[in-house]
Order: structure tokens, then C-alpha cells, then sequence
């Protein structure tokens, strides 16, 4: 098949949603698709590029920081993608467009389809559900509902990947949704020495519950430390909070995937106390790189975990310092979780999970075939 990729973030520019898009690209690749990327540009990263067999397009637009882009900003990413997803699909004739996001990629989709007739599949990440992230995009959602249920009633499929965003999603339109996890595999690396360490990796803002880690720090065993992975708009409060700290916290900003490779395999612990998410790729990470995991019980933390990571209701620092505590003085504990979430990451293969897009894309096209017959 031509799959033309749209989304407005891809590495190494953006977070989750955007390493998804690309390991399931490159496994599509793989397996004898053509596949090409339409994303956004930045000043240091070339307009176009072939990484292991995909072919990306990046296209100009306003984005300062490679983690983190502004609602202003995603906005100049539209029309500059729209006319670049226009030009390739008149040279390459794209059977499908797998779309990641619904907002924005989703509103170059829409257009493109009217344009061209060409097929999309929206796959939804969070914030671009309403309800997922109210406190940054309650407002927005508000203001770009019409055109945000046209985009959703003008797909071919819609996918997510959890129960509870498809839940979500659901709630604000009438719509088949199909799940298909994220897909991850696993690194090859050496295993680095195992420190008295609990990491925490994360786009720092308040939802994402670190605050309640660091509430339960007294329980912690004399001699381990915090290391938190990330930036963000709520790091001046944290950097607040920690000064308090019993435990030793230190802050390592924005940190490269190879770095962060390294964090997973010298820490013991993972902790990720979540108040909401979706399906989130860095319990995935953690676990693969060996460490045993701390997470809530938000909904989508434990579609990934299953029964492979400990799991803490949100704000609950009483029970957070009682796992913490358990924790830190045994470490066979630590051993068996590390044991559990190790073989847990393998049922989230990039090989299987694109033989699962592959099979719905080919269903898409296979309708509209079908449907054009006289």
C-alpha cells in the first residue's frame, strides 16, 4: 500500500504521540508499504529526510521548543501541510492517510478528502478528546467543535488506543471506534548497574501527579534519590516542593531518548502517579528498560501494565508512602515487578501492531472500491 502519515509532531520533535507514529511507520515500511510522513518543521532539522525506509516531510511553520508546542502554533502547522500533503498525493496517488490526531492533523485530512476523495483513518492520542485534558484545551474544544465532529464524521475509521479514551471519545459523538494499543519494542542495550534511584519521566504539568511523589518522600529509605526526566510549565512548582524534600530531587530538564534509554536501565524505580491518561508510552519505556513500576489507577495506566506494575489510587500520598517505603527496603520486590513488566512490554510489538493497521486500511480501501463500482 501508499500510506501517506499525517501528524503534527514526529521525533524528534514532539512526546508520545509522536514516537508512536514513528516505530509504527517503520515497521509498515517494513513490511513493503510505502510510507510517507507530512510533519512539522523546525530551523535544524532538514525539509525532507528518508529515516529507515520512511520518507519525511517537514513542512514551516512556528514551533520554538521540540517537547512542547502552544495552540497558536499548531495552527500555522495547517495550511502549509494541507498544500504539501496536496502536492505528494498528486504525485504518488496515496491509497490511504493514517491520520494521528484529531486536531490539528485531522483538519488537513478533512480537507485533503474533499479535495481528493482520499481515504483517512484518525487515530486519537488525548488532548485532542474532549474531557482528556480540560484545564489547556477546554476552551478550544468549545471553540472548534463543529469542525472537530465534521473531521470525525468524514473518517473512514477512528481508532484509539485505550478503552477509556475510546469511552471519552464516545461520549461527545456517535462513533464505531476501534482499539489498537501503541505499538513499542523493546531496546537492545546493555543493563547499567542498578542504582538506589526513582525516576520519573514526564511532560511536567500538574495532571501528571508528581506532586503527590514528592508529598511522600518521608517514607522513602535513607539514601536513595529522585531524578525527574522532563520539563514544563509546572516545574517552577516543583522546583518549590523540592526544596522541602527529605529525599535528594534532582531535575534534568528536557532529556533525549538515548539518554532517557540509560535512565531505565540504572534505576530500580519508575513512578508515574498520573491523575489521567490515555495510554501512556513511558510505562512501556520503563518497563522494558527493567525498572519495577509505581502507577495510579487512571484508566489507561493499567491497560498498559496489567498486573506487571504497582498501582496507587491518585492523590493518595498515604498509600503512595506505604509502596514507596515496601519498596525501598526490599528488593526482591523490586526484582519480581522488574521480572513481570519486562515480559508484560512484549504483547506491544510494532510487528504486530501494524499487521493490525494494515488489515483495517486494507478493509478502507477495499470499501471505497467498492463503493466507486457502478
Amino acid at each position: 500500500m501508499k500510506i501517506l502519515c499525517i501528524n503534527h509532531e514526529y521525533p524528534p520533535v514532539g512526546g508520545g504521540g509522536a514516537t508512536v507514529c514513528e516505530t509504527l511507520a517503520e515497521a509498515m515500511a517494513k513490511n513493503g508499504n510505502q510510507v510517507d510522513i507530512v510533519t512539522s518543521g523546525m530551523a535544524d532539522l532538514p525539509p525532507r529526510e528518508v529515516r529507515n525506509g520512511v520518507t519525511i516531510y517537514r513542512v514551516r511553520c512556528v514551533r520554538r521548543k521540540r517537547y512542547y508546542s502552544t495552540t497558536p502554533e499548531l495552527l500555522t502547522q495547517i495550511r502549509p501541510a494541507y498544500r504539501k500533503a496536496l502536492e505528494l498525493h498528486r504525485k504518488n496517488q496515496y491509497d490511504i492517510n493514517h491520520t494521528h490526531f484529531i486536531v490539528p492533523s485531522g483538519v488537513t485530512s478533512y480537507f485533503l478528502k474533499r479535495a481528493t476523495g482520499l481515504p483517512y483513518v484518525l487515530t486519537a492520542h488525548g488532548s485532542d478528546v474532549p474531557g482528556y485534558n480540560p484545564n489547556r484545551f477546554e476552551l478550544v474544544h468549545r471553540l472548534i467543535g463543529p469542525l472537530w465532529r465534521r473531521i470525525i464524521d468524514n473518517c473512514d475509521a477512528c481508532t484509539s488506543p485505550s478503552r477509556f479514551l475510546r469511552e471519552l471519545l464516545t461520549r461527545s459523538i456517535d462513533v464505531d471506534v476501534t482499539v489498537i494499543p501503541n505499538n513499542y519494542d523493546p531496546p537492545s542495550g546493555t543493563q547499567h548497574l542498578r542504582k538506589d534511584c526513582i525516576l520519573v519521566a514526564s511532560r511536567l504539568v500538574e495532571r501528571k501527579g508528581i506532586q503527590f511523589l514528592f508529598a511522600a518522600l518521608d517514607a522513602v529509605k535513607p539514601g536513595w534519590k529522585v531524578c525527574i526526566a522532563g520539563d514544563g510549565p509546572y516545574l517552577d512548582r516543583l522546583r518549590e516542593l523540592a526544596a522541602r524534600s527529605p529525599v535528594p530531587i534532582e531535575f534534568l530538564g528536557f532529556t533525549p531518548r538515548e539518554t532517557l534509554k540509560e535512565l531505565y536501565s540504572s534505576a530500580k524505580i519508575f513512578v508515574f502517579p498520573s491523575l489521567k491518561e490515555n495510554f501512556p508510552m513511558v510505562l512501556l519505556e520503563a518497563m522494558a528498560g527493567g525498572c519495577a513500576v509505581v502507577t495510579s489507577l487512571a484508566d489507561g495506566c493499567g491497560e498498559v501494565v496489567g498486573d506487571a506494575a504497582i498501582r496507587i489510587q491518585p492523590r493518595d500520598t498515604t498509600q503512595f508512602r506505604e509502596v514507596l517505603s515496601r519498596l525501598t527496603h526490599d528488593e526482591s520486590e523490586i526484582a519480581r515487578y522488574r521480572e513481570r513488566g519486562m515480559e508484560r512490554v512484549q504483547q506491544f510489538s510494532s510487528s504486530h501492531i501494524a499487521g493490525l493497521y494494515e488489515t483495517l486500511f486494507a478493509g478502507v480501501v477495499a470499501e471505497q472500491k467498492n463503493t466507486r463500482r457502478p
